[in-house]
């Protein structure tokens, strides 16, 4: 058949990003399937570690339950969501600075092959550099007692911390306050998302007419989808890039408004990623040895001190699960909010949690004992991601490196280890 010139219809930007599996096709070349990989990651960071026996689900790898009062037990209706890692632990780290320093390290060092960086810190090196930020770094009451080990998750090298903003207004100024009227914001977005498919439309039309039948069919059913498309996103413009509400001013620094600011930081994470603004986001709750007192949680000592009581000390621990409970019901919230938001991004619909890799994690294993073994992981998501949800997954005395390399693979980079290679290498087992 007569074909247009392939510089002239790969010209089209649209062409280039939502046609290319049929340029590839009727050009005669074979399409190799394309492994799926998640398209944002998100690291949520609660502190002081774990009671296991407060923690753990009930049930098999397919089929668990989260036990009523447990820790986890909010997170029930997302079970199939969930990827619930138990057995991982952190080779030779123990106790809170360590736990803290080696958690999203992998204990690397400059080196390594990840140079020492923290996993958001290397997947926003890697993924991160056509968008406006390459990450941010969400906080909640982290800096109370200044930058140091205890108080700081995320690396850009050995020793180089990269500090989270605990202010929401700061932070939504820093990300919206540049675009002006909210509206005006939104509405640019959607205009240059219209103005890529009405090109990508007008090129596969042009193609349609000096295809044969058969190619026809798959190019007319291939402009369908992007007028579905169109019309997604003309549904979804008015809610999934809309910066929302200023914060306002607040004190983020009062105990009382922890869970305040944490809802405002959580709120704009979304926003931010729905904005297409970066690919790679974390969220720090206080710090190792964090200081709050869970009030609103029916609390009356500090978390970190509720974190330490034995098992003899029954009221003391019901406490700190509350804590933790309220903590879960976090997670559930941020995922929910995932959940609720289309994912712009996709030609084939779906939710920004589809496409998403949240990663929970904790410096410590059991608390009272200041160990970093059999340190709690939860990943969540959705199909979009290479990863199989809605398991428990038991592992023993495994190398939490393993679960990084994962991540880092999960999110479409090529590595064999995350961290120290002498500690651990290849991925963690069974998460596909």
């Amino acid at each position: 058949m007569k074909r247009l010139g392939r510089r002239q219809f790969t010209a089209g930007i649209g062409a280039t990003l939502l046609a290319s599996p049929l340029v590839r096709l009727l050009n005669g070349e074979a399409q190799a399937a394309t492994p799926t990989t998640a398209k944002r990651l998100i690291v949520f960071f609660t502190p002081n570690g774990t009671v296991h026996k407060h923690w753990r689900p009930t049930g098999t790898e397919t089929s668990f339950t989260f036990a009523a009062g447990s820790m986890l037990e909010p997170l029930n209706r997302l079970r199939g969501k969930l990827l619930v890692c138990d057995g991982l632990d952190f080779v030779g780290a123990d106790n809170h600075d360590p736990g803290m320093t080696h958690m999203l390290t992998g204990s690397g060092t400059a080196s390594s092959t990840t140079a020492g960086m923290s996993i958001d810190q290397y997947v926003a090196s890697k993924l991160g550099q056509a968008s406006r930020f390459k990450s941010l770094e969400f906080g909640v009451q982290t800096s109370l007692w200044g930058a140091s080990k205890s108080t700081r998750m995320s690396y850009s090298a050995p020793g180089v911390f990269v500090s989270p903003e605990d202010v929401p207004l700061n932070a939504y100024q820093r990300l919206f306050g540049a675009l002006g009227d909210t509206s005006t914001a939104a509405e640019r977005l959607l205009r240059r998302r219209k103005s890529m498919l009405d090109v990508a439309r007008t090129d596969l039309s042009a193609l349609s007419t000096e295809a044969g039948t058969e190619d026809k069919l798959k190019l007319e059913q291939h402009i369908q989808a992007l007028r579905q498309t169109e019309q997604a996103l003309a549904a979804a413009s008015t809610t999934a890039c809309t910066p929302g509400q200023s914060p306002g001013v607040i004190d983020a620094k009062a105990n009382a408004n922890f869970p305040l600011v944490g809802k405002m930081q959580m709120d704009l994470l979304v926003n931010a990623l729905a904005c297409g603004m970066t690919r790679v986001a974390s969220l720090q709750w206080s710090h190792t040895i964090a200081p709050q007192v869970f009030t609103w949680a029916g609390a009356s000592e500090a978390h970190h001190e509720l974190s330490h009581k034995v098992d003899s000390n029954t009221a003391g621990v019901a406490s700190f699960v509350k804590c933790e409970r309220w903590f879960a019901e976090q997670f559930a919230y941020l995922l929910d909010a995932l959940q609720a938001r289309p994912d712009l991004s996709s030609t084939t619909g779906g939710t920004m949690l589809d496409s998403t890799l949240v990663l929970w994690a904790k410096e410590l294993g059991d608390s009272r004992l200041h160990t970093c073994r059999s340190v709690p992981f939860i990943l969540a998501g959705g199909t979009g991601t290479p990863f199989r949800f809605g398991r428990y997954l038991r592992y023993t005395s495994t190398p939490h490196q393993k679960l990084l390399t994962s991540v880092c693979q999960g999110m479409g980079l090529t590595l064999d280890t995350f961290g120290d290679a002498s500690r651990s290498t290849g991925p963690l087992s069974g998460l596909v």
